[in-house]
């Protein structure tokens, strides 16, 4: 079943689309950095939540890339976008990779953000979600948090790590704990040479979630991607290295705006 995500909207509304997708158990607030910087610079910015997170539905599993992805495509549809610009960061560039791979058309331009194509070991996913149907979320939330953000920086914003924790801990246990089992099963890598749009791998230099080695290995496999790695980021680089990822991201889509 494909649901229609819980959205937000901003910049003007003839600009350039462009669509934001989060990571696992974080909400659309994670994109707050780039919100204001993208419509500012002129592009309508959409963001949304995952299903299972923040305000979507959390339909019973098991989910994978597929359903995700249909869920995506159902928000263009609704807003009436025959394609957008697409970035996403972890799970988010998990289903811009498939996007781009089986619905190419909807699909003007790619931003791969801190994300893999095949993220092993499995089992640890199905452990992981195990975990968090028995406790809930908030069994994970600050080891989660704990890979997001590079230590020395968590320590010196104690507020947005609590902050960061409780958006975890929100999460449904069943909508993370599914989308756990949706890359448990991914195999991306296979696909890769059929996406088309121009495409970005931006990769956090201190990413013990999705190391740079795994964004190298995904823009070596796109035809014609560009390979980028921001020092002194976590998994979460787009708001710990807020500016550094805007600045990327701004620059490739400008590129495909002319």
């Amino acid at each position: 079943m494909t649901i229609l995500p819980a959205h937000s909207v901003a910049g003007p509304v003839d600009g350039p689309p462009v669509v934001l997708s989060g990571s696992l158990g974080s909400d659309r607030r994670m994109w707050r950095p780039q919100v204001d910087a993208l419509a500012a610079a002129g592009y309508r910015v959409i963001t949304y939540d995952h299903r299972g997170h923040g305000e979507s539905l959390t339909p019973p599993g098991p989910y994978d890339l597929a359903a995700l992805g249909a869920d995506a495509a159902a928000l263009l549809d609704e807003l009436d976008l025959p394609e957008a610009h697409f970035a996403g960061l972890s799970l988010g560039g998990m289903v811009g990779m498939w996007l781009g791979a089986f619905r190419p058309k909807r699909v003007r331009g790619l931003v791969l953000c801190c994300t893999s194509a095949d993220l092993n070991p499995r089992s640890g996913w199905a452990d992981r979600a195990r975990l968090v149907r028995a406790e809930g979320t908030g069994a994970v939330a600050e080891a989660v948090v704990g890979r997001w953000l590079t230590p020395d920086y968590a320590r010196r914003h104690p507020e947005l790590v609590a902050e960061l924790r409780a958006m975890v801990a929100a999460t449904p246990a069943e909508g993370y704990a599914a989308c756990c089992g949706a890359i448990e099963r991914m195999d991306l890598l296979p696909v890769l040479p059929r996406i088309t749009a121009p495409t970005l791998v931006i990769s956090g230099a201190e990413d013990p979630a999705t190391p740079p080695e795994q964004g190298r290995l995904i823009a070596d496999r796109i035809p014609g991607a560009r390979f980028e790695v921001v020092e002194h980021a976590a998994h979460l680089g787009s708001l710990e290295r807020s500016a550094e990822f805007t600045r990327l991201i701004l620059e490739h889509l400008g590129g495909r705006d002319d």
